[in-house]
C-alpha cells in the first residue's frame, strides 16, 4: 500500500475519532422541552407551573407533574415584570416559586469552535508536515547508510540465541587445532603481545561447499567470545564506484571499536579475483574495493585484536597479493569429512531428534562417502520428514537409508508409470551394471539395485565405497567405464540394441575417458 495513501487513510480515521468524542460530549442524551414565554404565561395562568429557576436569561421550567421545560426571557429585565405586562395573573403567579441562581457557563459553547476550527486543523497539518519532514529524513539517512557496511553482528553474549563452539564441530581436528591459537589470542592477547609475537591477521578457510567453513569460524568467535561480523563478498560490489571501498573503510573502523573481534568473509573470491584480468578496466569497482581491503590489512597495528577469517571454495583464482604474508597468512584446508567424522557429524545433527534403537549411524556413515557435513544435515532432516509422514513417533534406520538415496537420487517418482517391456530392460541394463562392477578389479561393492525411478533415472545401481579412498588408481578408472557400459551392453545381448537409457551412462563414460586420456 502506497505510505500517503496510508497516511490520508489515517488522519481520516482521527478525524471521525475525534467527532465523535466531541458529539458525545457536546450534545446531550435527550433534547430540552423548549417552550416560548407565552406558553409559559398561559401555563402560569392555568395552575400548571409548579416552579420556575432563574439563571441569567435562562429559566428552568418544573411542572406540577414533575416535567420539565426551558425557555428564555428578555436580557435585562426582570422575571415578574416581564410577566405581568404579558398578562400572568398575580394571585396564580404567588403560588409559584421562583428562585434565582447564577448563571452557567457553558465551557463547550466557546471550547468546540475554539477545538474545531482552530487547534484541531493547526494538529492535522502539523501531523502531514512531521510525516513529510520523518520521510524525508529517513530518504536522507538511507542515502548517508548507503556507504554502511551491511556486516550482521553476533554479540559477544552466546552470538544471539545460540553459541556454537569446537564442540558443535564434528571432524576437522587439524583445523581446530589451528584455529585454538587465535582463539587463545583473543582471551589472552598480552602474553603474546609480551613475547614480540603477532598473530596472524588473517586465516582463510579453503574447502569445498558444506565442509563447515562459515560454521568453524562461528565456533572461532563462540569459543573466544568476542563480537563476530559476518558479512558476504558480494555485498561489497555496487554499480556505484567507491561504495565498496567505503562499506569495507566502515567494517574495519567498526570492528576496531568493538575489538578484540573477528570480521568473517563469506565467499571472499566475489571481490578478491586476481587483478589485472582486463574484464571491467583498471578502474572497476571490484579492483577499488580489493585494493581498499589489502590497504586495511595492511594498515593494522598489533594491539588492535581484530582478526578477519574468510572462506573460499576458489583459492586458485585469488589475488597473490591477499596470501602474501601480512595478509591472509594462514591457509588452512578443510577435508570432507571420513567415516568417522562423519559418524559424529551425524550424532550431532540427530540429539534432538527422538530415534528408535536399531539407528546405527556408523552403518549410515559407511554409505556416505564424499559427503559434506550439509549433506548429512540433509539427511538427518530427510530422515525425520520421512518418519513423521507416515505418523511414526520415532525415527528408524530404514528412515536415514531410505534418505541417502533420496539425497543421492531424489524422491522416488512412484507416477512414472513403465510399461512390462521398459521394465524388463531396465531390469536388465542394471543387472548389467551390476555383474560388470562385481567382476572388475577395485570397483566398490554393490548396495542396492532397483528399477523404481528416482530423479531422472528410471533405474539405479547404488554403489557405496567400503573404505575411504583418497586416491585412485588407473585400473579403477578402467573399472569405473567398463561398469558405465555394462547396462548398454546387456541391453546389445539381450535386445539386439541400445535404448535411449543408456545416454546418461555412454555421457559419464566419455567424459572419465577423457580424464583418463589426459592422465
Amino acid at each position: 500500500m502506497n505510505p500517503l495513501f496510508k497516511n490520508f487513510v489515517f488522519v481520516i480515521l482521527i478525524l471521525f475519532i475525534v467527532g465523535g468524542v466531541f458529539s458525545m460530549l457536546y450534545l446531550p442524551a435527550t433534547a430540552p422541552n423548549e417552550i416560548s414565554t407565552t406558553q409559559l404565561v398561559s401555563d402560569i395562568n392555568a395552575d400548571k407551573i409548579k416552579k420556575i429557576v432563574v439563571a441569567g436569561d435562562l429559566l428552568q421550567v418544573t411542572y406540577n407533574d414533575t416535567k420539565t421545560a426551558t425557555s428564555m426571557k428578555e436580557a435585562g429585565t426582570g422575571l415578574t415584570e416581564l410577566l405581568i405586562n404579558l398578562g400572568v395573573n398575580k394571585d396564580t403567579l404567588q403560588k409559584v416559586d421562583i428562585s434565582q441562581q447564577p448563571a452557567k457557563q457553558d465551557l463547550w459553547s466557546w471550547l468546540t469552535p475554539l477545538l474545531v476550527f482552530g487547534i484541531l486543523p493547526l494538529l492535522v497539518f502539523g501531523f502531514f508536515f512531521w510525516t513529510m519532514i520523518r520521510q524525508a529524513k529517513t530518504g536522507a539517512m538511507q542515502a548517508f547508510d548507503f556507504t554502511k557496511a551491511k556486516a550482521r553482528l553476533f554479540g559477544a553474549e552466546g552470538h544471539g540465541k545460540e553459541r556454537i563452539t569446537f564442540k558443535d564441530v564434528a571432524g576437522l581436528k587439524e583445523a581446530k587445532e589451528e584455529l585454538v591459537e587465535i582463539v587463545d589470542f583473543l582471551k589472552f592477547p598480552k602474553k603474546y603481545l609480551a613475547m614480540g609475537a603477532k598473530i596472524p591477521r588473517g586465516v582463510l578457510l579453503v574447502g569445498a561447499a558444506g565442509v563447515g567453513k562459515t560454521l568453524l569460524a562461528r565456533a572461532v568467535a563462540g569459543e573466544a567470545n568476542v563480537p563476530f561480523m559476518s558479512v558476504s563478498g558480494s555485498e561489497f560490489v555496487e554499480m556505484f564506484v567507491g561504495v565498496g571501498s567505503a562499506r569495507v573503510r566502515d567494517l574495519f573502523a567498526t570492528a576496531k571499536k568493538t575489538a578484540p573481534s573477528i570480521i568473517f568473509v563469506d565467499e571472499l573470491d566475489a571481490i578478491g579475483r586476481h587483478r589485472g584480468s582486463g574484464y571491467g578496466g583498471g578502474h572497476d569497482e571490484r579492483e577499488q574495493t580489493l585494493n581498499q581491503i589489502l590497504v586495511e590489512m595492511d594498515g593494522f597495528e598489533k594491539e588492535t585484536g581484530v582478526i578477519i577469517l574468510a572462506a573460499t571454495n576458489r583459492p586458485d583464482i585469488l589475488d597473490p597479493a591477499l596470501l602474501r604474508p601480512g595478509r591472509f597468512d594462514r591457509k588452512i584446508v578443510l577435508d570432507p569429512p571420513d567415516v568417522h567424522d562423519r559418524e559424529e557429524i551425524l550424532k550431532i545433527h540427530s540429539k534432538d531428534k527422538p530415534l528408535a534403537k536399531d539407528v546405527n549411524f556408523k552403518e549410515t556413515a559407511e554409505r556416505t562417502p564424499g559427503f559434506s557435513g550439509a549433506d548429512l544435515a540433509n539427511v538427518a532432516n530427510e530422515a525425520a520428514l520421512l518418519a513423521a509422514r507416515q505418523n511414526k513417533t520415532v525415527i528408524d534406520q530404514k528412515e536415514f537409508l531410505e534418505a541417502i538415496e533420496k539425497v543421492l537420487l531424489g524422491p522416488e517418482r512412484k507416477s512414472h508409470i513403465l510399461s512390462k517391456k521398459e521394465k524388463e530392460i531396465a531390469a536388465y541394463h542394471e543387472a548389467g551394471h551390476a555383474l560388470v562392477s562385481t567382476f572388475m578389479p577395485e570397483t566398490e561393492p554393490v548396495r542396492k539395485i532397483s528399477i523404481i525411478a528416482r530423479g531422472m533415472a528410471a533405474g539405479y545401481t547404488l554403489q557405496v565405497a567400503s573404505e575411504e579412498r583418497k586416491m585412485k588408481t588407473k585400473t579403477a578408472f578402467v573399472s569405473e567405464i567398463a561398469t558405465f557400459l555394462g547396462g548398454c551392453t546387456a541391453e546389445k545381448i539381450k535386445f539386439g540394441e541400445m535404448t535411449t537409457g543408456a545416454s546418461n551412462d555412454l555421457q559419464r563414460a566419455s567424459e572419465m575417458a577423457r580424464l583418463l586420456w589426459v592422465l
